[in-house]
């Protein structure tokens, strides 16, 4: 991949319109260790997750619904579950010593929910990510699935399996892209992963 201009893979919106309700959530690198960054994902999953359901409880009042519990609390769990992957993903491959802080950003549509994380990647992280969402948009996510499932199953080698992202699109009906942009450094580029939650999926099949 030529590292000096911006790439995009799979299902990635550039020209989203404005949103008026936003959460932006930013880590500092560098600041803590990877294992404690790791250890505070579902924290901060929990907090996105919570953010969203206040949010979904006051649209519904609005219109002069009764929100049912048992469906805000499916919503609730699909936005802490793709939160949570989207966090431990960007986690593992951040740079703490890029002087760019990771930071996921969810976007709330009146049909989707858009969850936009950004990390840096140096040459040899860039190789192993970039390999694998070729492989993931180069074949059926539903495939890839129920494959890496049986490897799972079989106590295979599961690093980078991407189990997380292909549940995101399997089980939640979530779409996926990515896109790749230039730094300073040559060596370095950073991957904004963006999953798109279609609403109405989230209550019909959650």
């Amino acid at each position: 991949m030529d590292t000096q201009v911006s790439h995009i893979f799979g299902d990635y919106k550039e020209n989203l319109s404005g949103s008026d309700e936003y959460l932006t959530i930013g880590f500092a690198p560098g600041r803590r260790p990877l294992k404690k960054r790791w250890e505070n994902n579902e924290l901060s999953a929990d907090f996105i997750a919570d953010y969203y359901k206040n949010f979904h409880v006051d649209q519904q009042e609005s219109m002069g619904s009764q929100p049912d519990e048992f469906d805000t609390e499916n919503i609730r769990d699909a936005v802490k579950y793709i939160a949570n992957e989207l966090l431990e993903n960007a986690m593992k491959f951040q740079l703490g010593d890029a002087g760019v802080a990771a930071k996921i950003v969810l976007s709330l549509y009146d049909d989707e929910i858009i969850f936009s994380i950004t990390n840096s990647l140096d040459a040899q992280q860039l190789d192993i990510f970039n390999t694998y969402i070729q492989h993931f948009t180069n074949n059926d996510p539903q495939t890839l699935y129920f494959d890496t499932m049986r490897a799972s199953a079989k106590e295979e080698n599961l690093e980078n399996s991407g189990m997380g992202l292909l549940s995101m699109v399997c089980d939640y009906g979530a779409t996926l892209g990515w896109k790749f942009n230039p730094t300073d450094n040559p060596d370095r580029m950073t991957v904004t992963t963006m999953a798109c939650l279609p609403i109405v999926n989230i209550d019909a099949e959650v």
